[in-house]
């Protein structure tokens, strides 16, 4: 008689993206086109951008980061600048003002949205603040009308980084719209993606600029030049860089646009079950989606209170690892990673240091099953519940 060998329970990774087959048959038929690079599909990706945000402008580029980066060059983003932004986020946003020579200012976030506090904010402009950059945690919009008379009274830029908000809406106006220019992520785990992949959108002076500016300057892009009409004749107007998205990736992001709804929908779904489901859990402090927003649900965060759970982050990290469940962590802080210490003091971000040490994002994507969200649900549960104290 054999001893039956123990299976390892089927991972649930923490994020998978939903691809169907309007998505393979739209770059197969880019691939078949002959036109790989910047060409008709992305500028019908920009104006499918365009219409849902109600921008002026969209310009699609090959990363969030890259979008970041132009919408401050573009505005004359410079040395002897501070841009505001909290440190409780990806370290692209410090990255790209430090290359423009600008030095990052981090505040703190509220303790429940992990958003942009505006009363930090206030109190870190100075005479030498030129930018506000508003990030959406996890898809829930930060409050953008205070922001909005911040920067207007200060005369500074406000720039959204939507890394992870698109679908999103404050008080019944898309994100995208609520700020001087807005940044997002198509990356393979965000609520729609080409992959790789980002978009600028906002007002059209600066949209313009980025576009010239992203594509080396050249006063004519290349389907301009050799698609629709004219000899390949240009000129570079200016010092530029490369980074327009090709027409491989904005064919993907076609049909994502158009299913984006439907993955809020079901990702809102998820979130609305896991706080249904955990709230009795006291150890748990739970994400909720304020009355005058619609949340995006790009990420579902809990924060573990490691007193009363009886295991810290990490600890419950593990203990969903051992059933087969992915997790990850948004974010370590900025002021916390080495080419950014010393730049604040922690005593000043009390809810950004607390945070980032009991922070944990659940799997929460369209592709999950029902029975993944309860596997889930259960998970937590006899984690939390075999460790009370």
């Amino acid at each position: 008689m054999t001893a039956e060998v123990a299976r390892s329970p089927e991972v649930l990774p923490w994020n998978r993206p939903q691809l169907g087959p309007e998505e393979i048959d739209e770059v197969i038929d880019t691939l078949r086109s002959g036109w790989l690079t910047t060409g008709p599909k992305t500028a019908r990706f920009e104006l499918g951008v365009r219409e849902l945000t109600g921008a002026e402008d969209a310009f699609a580029v090959n990363s969030c980061t890259a979008a970041l980066h132009l919408a401050l060059l573009v505005s004359g983003i410079g040395p002897g600048t501070e841009v505001i932004t909290p440190s409780l986020t990806f370290c692209a946003v410090a990255n790209v003002v430090v290359r423009v020579g600008a030095t990052p200012v981090f505040v703190d976030v509220e303790p429940d949205t992990l958003n942009l506090d505006p009363e930090q904010v206030a109190s870190a402009v100075t005479d030498r603040t030129r930018v506000i950059v508003a990030m959406h945690y996890g898809g829930h919009p930060c409050e953008m009308d205070r922001l909005r008379q911040m920067a207007d009274d200060h005369d500074l830029l406000l720039l959204e980084d939507a890394a992870h908000a698109i679908g999103a809406d404050y008080r019944g106006r898309p994100v995208g719209s609520l700020g001087d220019a807005a940044a997002f992520s198509f990356y393979a785990n965000k609520n729609m993606t080409t992959g790789e992949g980002g978009m600028l959108v906002g007002r059209a002076d600066l949209v313009s600029a980025a576009r010239l500016l992203g594509r080396h300057g050249i006063d004519r892009g290349a389907w301009l030049r050799h698609g629709s009409r004219g000899p390949a004749e240009y000129d570079v107007v200016d010092a530029g860089l490369k980074y327009n998205m090709s027409d491989i990736l904005a064919a993907i992001g076609l049909h994502q646009l158009r299913r984006l709804p439907a993955f809020i929908a079901r990702r809102t779904e998820i979130a609305e079950r896991y706080t249904h489901e955990l709230a009795d859990l006291s150890a748990l402090w739970l994400p909720r989606a304020a009355g005058h927003v619609r949340h995006a649900w790009h990420l579902y965060p809990v924060q573990i209170d490691p007193d009363r759970a009886g295991l810290d982050r990490d600890g419950l990290a593990a203990s969903l690892a051992a059933a087969g469940i992915g997790t990850s962590m948004h974010f370590t802080p900025i002021h916390r990673l080495r080419t950014y210490r010393g730049l604040a003091d922690p005593a000043t971000l009390p809810h950004t240091e607390r945070a980032a040490d009991r922070l944990l994002s659940l799997p929460c994507y369209p592709a999950m099953s029902d029975d993944d969200v309860g596997r889930v649900v259960g998970a937590v549960r006899r984690a939390l519940m075999e460790r009370r104290p």
